[in-house]
């Protein structure tokens, strides 16, 4: 396993540079590593050594180790915060993160590399987030005795820590110092395994972070003067199959507000929305003033970072993703506001959807016809939606406090001093 493995760490990079001239994550991968050592040690040649260390995958990841970080920091004033991402994705949108002292991509995994970074960076604490494992990283941590954690963790039987070849993986999870998982299931199969004594569940710290941007949250005046006092329906995440179920609604109740907010916004993405959102202007328009906002009925955001404030003004949440095969996209950011929340059918890998599901505070749909069955529903019987409603807010409250349980860890065990 380990072989193949080091044939993949090499493959990746150089397959991504095969791509890049025509795959824009691809070449922002490669060019976002350009000279970064020599960048790693320029910046880190005379700073202190109170360093926290925190890895992301991509942008969900850091949504789930922010509060921690932010937490942490609040705590430890002392310390400084490295924040690392695999993925343009997540730097790209992040690298100006106000929180972290520096952020950073992170090498690709190898011997030579993860010993070369972490001699440059001397972190006194280190955060892998959710399912991120790089082997070589691991290992060099545990060799230094660096305290190592893994946070908001999710496993499934299917992983290959779990099978008969998966020792190189086994391994890995010895690396960390303490593993906080999300839920029961995660921590049963890794009891199975022999791990019981450095793992607890402590919830996904997801929750706490859409709970706090629902709490900090401010008006959007533009937004609000285009909604008015209608009914208004916001769809987040949408791919081109979301739309398609959408517009037909859309198009035939002028009276209800959309609010669309595509996953992807190059332009091909937002002229697909125009083109099937018959009365549609786009927000950047909207900056122009003298927009008489009762022509329009559809406002498609095209850019990135609003979503989460948009989900307030919904009367019902649309959810995107669901009908690809990866999946819905965030339902927490949409079922915090304690409205319904509406997705298609491919949920089932995200134990958050399926859990809103079971508390009754989200529905999904197959198709076209179902949707507009539910909004029709929501939208006609006060009690139904009510209780959808209720149960959306009451889920998402319930599973708060992964944050609190993670710090207090790290406080309990003297892992960072002020």
């Amino acid at each position: 396993m380990k072989f193949l493995y080091n044939i993949f760490i090499v493959l990746y990079p150089f397959i991504a540079k095969i791509i890049s001239n025509k795959n824009t994550k691809a070449k922002l991968w490669i060019e976002g590593r350009k000279n970064l050592f020599n960048e790693l040690e320029q910046t880190f040649k005379n700073k202190n050594k109170n360093i926290v260390w925190m890895h992301c995958s991509s942008l969900g990841e850091f949504e789930q180790g922010r509060p921690v970080l932010e937490k942490l920091k609040f705590l430890y004033p002392n310390y400084q915060f490295l924040l690392t991402f695999f993925s343009p994705s997540g730097y790209e949108v992040q690298k100006k993160y106000t929180h972290a002292d520096w952020v950073f991509y992170l090498p690709m995994d190898s011997k030579q590399n993860a010993q070369q970074f972490l001699d440059i960076v001397q972190p006194q604490m280190v955060l892998f987030v959710k399912y991120e494992f790089w082997y070589y990283y691991l290992t060099e941590i545990k060799n230094r005795k660096i305290p190592l954690l893994l946070i908001s963790g999710i496993f499934r039987k299917s992983q290959p820590f779990f099978k008969w070849y998966g020792n190189m993986y086994r391994a890995m999870l010895s690396c960390f110092t303490y593993i906080f998982v999300q839920d029961k299931s995660s921590a049963a199969l890794l009891n199975n395994i022999g791990f019981t004594e450095n793992i607890s569940i402590a919830g996904d710290t997801r929750f706490d972070r859409v709970i706090e941007i629902a709490n900090q949250l401010n008006g959007i005046e533009i937004i609000e003067q285009f909604i008015g006092k209608n009914i208004t329906i916001v769809a987040g995440s949408t791919w081109l199959e979301d739309d398609e179920a959408l517009d037909h609604f859309a198009n035939t109740h002028p009276n209800i507000k959309f609010l669309i907010a595509p996953h992807q916004i190059e332009e091909e993405r937002i002229q697909e929305c125009l083109k099937l959102y018959k009365k549609s202007i786009l927000f950047s328009q909207l900056k122009n003033g003298n927009i008489n906002f009762s022509n329009y009925n559809v406002l498609i955001i095209d850019n990135v970072g609003m979503l989460s404030k948009l989900y307030k003004y919904a009367t019902i949440s649309f959810v995107g993703g669901a009908f690809g095969n990866d999946g819905v996209h965030n339902v927490l950011e949409a079922a915090v506001y304690g409205k319904p929340v509406v997705f298609g059918p491919e949920y089932d890998k995200y134990r958050e959807a399926v859990e809103l599901i079971e508390n009754n505070g989200g529905i999904s749909i197959d198709n076209a016809l179902e949707l507009e069955e539910e909004f029709e529903k929501l939208l006609s019987d006060n009690n139904f939606y009510r209780e959808v409603a209720s149960n959306a807010a009451k889920f998402v409250t319930s599973k708060s406090g992964a944050t609190k349980k993670i710090v207090a860890y790290v406080y309990e065990k003297r892992l960072l001093t002020n």
